[in-house]
């Protein structure tokens, strides 16, 4: 990676080989399009607009919307002058008044979300589940290896990283009672996901191929989708998750574009049977993404993004593969991102299994389920090119009292 002269520390959060996307406003100004750079974040807009840049119009929004709806030839060439105007001296002066201290911002939800699907990529998340559930059944049903199982979420719920959330309430109903009774939800959870946003639409009656991937997904970003347990459980039989999953879902506020992933991507585990011809294509669309969970600042997991059956390219073409049309702004999440050991669980369910094995926090505490008052923070970063490191900061979320 070239130098910048801006001055980046060798350890910056956010160095020259993320330079992510987001939404923020200054004590309470109009919300502007920022790249985030060092402890730094760039007012692309203005600066685009005082370089004369052929797609000022489409960062100078409140939003990522236009940029997003722009198309992969406008997102390249967004980059690639992000690139030369904070690595050559002759646009310093050009720049550097746009430039605004990242402490002093205020965050927002990047885009308009339009639709929402979510996932159920990882066989060791699966398989836990499947053997805490069905523990004298297959782990896997007989599907699971032959499509991405997924289910359509509530996309109005989406918020931003730092959105308190209050637990839920609804009916649940216990094993050992004959009836179902309603409250606040005592089997609150966390599923640490990695979300991905449409950029470019598609026709109803499309499809979109595996190798399209890049093509129509703008960037990537961390995903917490909260789920009641024990609303889930009795609620979710016959037709799937409903409320145990729509009460809320944050998002990390910065997008990396899926550009910065190229020294990322690796080849997907190997999949067996192999899977019919529509979600074939290239392998490589697996992606290092290392995880970590934070419950009440302390690290309770690290699952490996690498592990994932179904890649984000294959997820795209099952969504679409019956004609479902894309949208700008649509998300889909690639479904709880768990490893093969205890401490690579990206959730409570399967890191206390099912309440059965607690986990001890430092202060003495032990936890089966969320609290009240806690809060849980799911970072992530992955290899940049040249040995530098793509971040991708957090998503954070703390737990309310029932309303």
């Amino acid at each position: 990676m070239p130098d910048s002269w801006l001055d980046i520390a060798p350890d910056a959060q956010f160095g020259l080989a993320t330079l992510p996307y987001g939404v923020y406003t200054v004590d309470g100004g109009e919300p502007r399009v920022g790249v985030a750079v060092g402890d730094h974040v760039l007012d692309l807009g203005a600066v685009a607009r005082a370089q004369d840049a052929p797609f000022a119009d489409a960062v100078g929004g409140p939003n990522l919307d236009a940029l997003l709806a722009a198309g992969r030839p406008v997102w390249d060439a967004v980059r690639r002058s992000l690139t030369t105007w904070l690595t050559d001296p002759a646009h310093e002066e050009t720049v550097r008044p746009h430039l605004v201290d990242r402490a002093s911002v205020r965050l927002h939800l990047p885009f308009t979300v339009a639709d929402y699907v979510d996932f159920y990529a990882s066989e060791h998340h699966a398989t836990n589940v499947g053997r805490i559930f069905r523990p004298d059944q297959e782990p896997l049903t007989p599907n699971w290896k032959h499509l991405p199982i997924g289910y359509h979420g509530r996309s109005g719920t989406i918020v931003a990283s730092g959105t308190d959330i209050a637990r839920p309430s609804g009916q649940r109903r216990p094993p050992t009672d004959a009836t179902p009774t309603f409250g606040p939800s005592v089997r609150l959870d966390i599923e640490a996901e990695v979300g991905f946003v449409v950029g470019t639409s598609s026709p109803m009656g499309g499809r979109v191929a595996v190798d399209d991937f890049a093509d129509h997904v703008f960037g990537v970003f961390l995903l917490n989708d909260w789920s009641s347990r024990d609303l889930q459980a009795w609620e979710y039989v016959p037709l799937g998750p409903f409320l145990g999953k729509s009460f809320a879902t944050s998002v990390s506020p910065w997008i990396v574009p899926v550009a910065a992933l190229e020294a990322a991507r690796v080849e997907q585990p190997a999949q067996d049977p192999e899977p019919l011809p529509y979600l074939a294509g290239s392998r490589s669309w697996g992606l290092d993404l290392r995880l970590e969970v934070r419950l009440n600042g302390h690290v309770v997991s690290r699952p490996p993004f690498a592990l994932m059956y179904w890649t984000a390219a294959q997820q795209l073409a099952h969504m679409t593969v019956n004609g479902a049309s894309l949208r700008t702004g649509d998300v889909f999440a690639s479904g709880t991102v768990s490893g093969p050991e205890v401490a690579q669980r990206g959730c409570l369910l399967e890191l206390t299994w099912s309440g059965k094995e607690p986990l001890t926090l430092p202060d003495g505490t032990e936890r089966t389920f969320l609290e009240d008052g806690d809060e849980v923070t799911i970072t992530a970063t992955a290899p940049g090119p040249d040995g530098t490191r793509v971040d991708f900061g957090e998503v954070t979320g703390r737990i309310l009292p029932a309303t």
